[in-house]
């Protein structure tokens, strides 16, 4: 399947946001300022292309974006709302039944990206702008409540602790990795530090006689990705210095996983690797998709392993030379999203389109098998002619009396 924005789809379409979740299923974002819901369960035939399309879209108004999306989200609890932010420094808050805005809020900056918390009750939306400080909004007031101020420079990720409510990590373009407890009166708990394999959290992970420390680097660059494991025992971050590191949480430390050199990362716009959730693999395993330039990566979290690379239909070599100087903006993938009830994939794409992934099952492969095998029989019956041929001609030649003058 793949969805293709039925708006513009020239260059200035630079990234699409996405979350999947249950029916409708999809809600994207893309740099047109449109935003658009779709029924992953509108395919029929799993045996063939499809190309859906939405069943659902924002219609331009003064009240919605006018400019391009950053980041979209489904309220956690209730799928009949969702929340959008964007370039026209404003958080948006829809109805998913009438695709009307129900809720604006203006940040007074660009907001990058967005995080309202899986479990907690106080329905505080966590947003990073390009403002230094996290600036937190309250869903029940209407209100920014407060901010949180640590980092010397614009924030560019942010996300909840999927485990403790109050908690919460951020990444900003200074390079910091900071942890935030919104509970205490020094919210921060301290930065991470790529050099640290001992931790700053202490004895509970929330900061009991732990050692203080507010200077440190996450990434030697800026980090514009920032994502908890579904258990909150590890933060993954996406850095500038093309780096993904992963910490361990109980600690805050370095864990010290190395996935090579191939992992490219060069946008300021927010870049989330996706975690497989826990339950679709064996216990103890984490598996992660990175969204690399004209392809996904899948690794071994811990290990660091290349598992799979999902190349995007399309990517020439001749188009890639081609391209090189224009920094492949139509080739970029933007945003991954996991599909609810189902083991596949999404992606979004600077060219406009997003793209399903799905397992290929065992009787897919065997299919596949049988075709080829067919495929080389006939091939080699292609070429037994054309010898054939090609014997006759050089009998007849040979044949002939060839005269020199």
């Amino acid at each position: 399947m793949a969805g293709r924005d039925s708006s513009r789809l020239e260059m200035k379409i630079l990234r699409t946001r996405l979350q999947a979740r249950i029916k409708p299923g999809l809600v994207s974002g893309g740099a047109d300022a449109s935003i658009k819901l779709w029924d992953l369960e509108q395919r029929e035939n799993a045996q063939q292309d499809y190309i859906n399309q939405p069943a659902a879209t924002v219609k331009k108004a003064p009240s919605t974006h006018q400019y391009g999306i950053t980041h979209v989200s489904f309220y956690p609890f209730d799928s009949q709302a969702f929340l959008s932010s964007s370039y026209d420094h404003s958080l948006k808050m829809y109805a998913t039944e009438t695709m009307a805005v129900s809720a604006t809020f203006d940040l007074d900056s660009v907001v990058c990206s967005h995080s309202l918390s899986p479990i907690a009750d106080h329905l505080l939306v966590a947003c990073a702008t390009q403002h230094s400080a996290v600036r937190l909004v309250d869903l029940r007031s209407g209100a920014s409540t407060h901010s949180l101020a640590g980092h010397q420079r614009s924030v560019l990720s942010i996300a909840w602790s999927p485990h403790e409510e109050y908690v919460l990590a951020s990444g900003s373009s200074d390079g910091t990795v900071r942890l935030w407890d919104i509970r205490r009166s020094a919210n921060s708990l301290g930065v991470l530090d790529v050099d640290d394999a001992v931790g700053i959290l202490g004895e509970d992970g929330l900061g009991k006689n732990a050692r203080r420390r507010d200077h440190g680097k996450a990434h030697k660059d800026a980090v514009n990705g920032v994502v908890w494991t579904d258990d909150g025992k590890f933060l993954v971050t996406a850095g500038h210095d093309e780096r993904v590191r992963v910490w361990d949480m109980s600690t805050g430390a370095n864990a010290l996983s190395h996935f090579g050199p191939i992992i490219k990362n060069s946008h300021l716009s927010t870049l989330l690797p996706l975690l497989v959730p826990s339950h679709v693999l064996a216990a103890g395993k984490q598996v992660m998709f990175y969204p690399n330039p004209k392809e996904i990566l899948m690794f071994d979290l811990f290990e660091g392993t290349l598992l799979k690379r999902l190349r995007v239909p399309g990517a020439t070599a001749a188009a890639t030379q081609e391209k090189a100087a224009q920094m492949n903006l139509r080739n970029r993938t933007t945003a991954l999203s996991w599909r609810v009830g189902d083991a596949g994939l999404l992606s979004a794409h600077s060219d406009g389109a997003i793209r399903a992934w799905l397992p290929r099952m065992q009787e897919d492969i065997q299919a596949e098998d049988e075709e080829a095998g067919l495929a080389e029989g006939s091939e080699d019956e292609t070429r037994k002619r054309k010898r054939e041929a090609l014997d006759e001609i050089f009998r007849d030649l040979t044949k002939q009396k060839i005269t020199f003058t």
